[in-house]
């Protein structure tokens, strides 16, 4: 069940591959999550450390959050994958134009996963003609509503 998606990301890049990581959350994050509090849509993904790490989420506090703890938003939360996977991405993110972006955040088996991308950018002609190619799939999409709705005839 997926919580929140990045549109954003298949529009700037082309993503090659996906890895479905898990997440380090403290236990307000994950309330606030399931509240539908969350955004990845400005987020990015680094490796800092031999680590997975993804950088400027937001998860909005609820006004019910524990008093003992400071709510921070924004926070570095640590992706858990497998050695073997943070391995290949190291491996892949050092080749020239390959970067990490987050593509969803959803629920697997009561857990909140987030699923990372292997991408390439797009450059701006690669925008224009994903722009272009949409407007004609809505273009053919409205033509055979209006051609359902008039019953054929002309």
């Amino acid at each position: 069940m997926s919580i929140v998606d990045n549109k954003k990301a298949f529009f700037d890049y082309f993503i090659e591959d996906r890895y479905e990581a898990g997440l380090e959350l403290q236990g307000w994050e994950v309330k606030a999550i399931r509240a539908g509090r969350a955004h990845v849509k400005e987020a990015y993904v680094r490796v800092i450390r031999q680590q997975v790490y993804l950088v400027g989420a937001t998860i909005s506090p609820l006004g019910s959050a524990s008093t003992h703890i400071t709510p921070d938003a924004t926070r570095l939360r640590r992706c858990l994958l497998h050695r073997e996977q943070i391995d290949k991405l190291i491996g892949k993110v050092k080749e020239r134009g390959y970067t990490l972006v987050p593509i969803n955040l959803h629920f697997s088996k009561g857990l909140v996963k987030l699923e990372i991308g292997l991408a390439k950018g797009k450059k701006d002609h690669d925008k224009r003609a994903t722009i272009k190619e949409r407007e004609g799939q809505r273009d053919a999409q409205n033509a055979m509503k209006k051609a359902s709705r008039d019953g054929g005839r002309e």
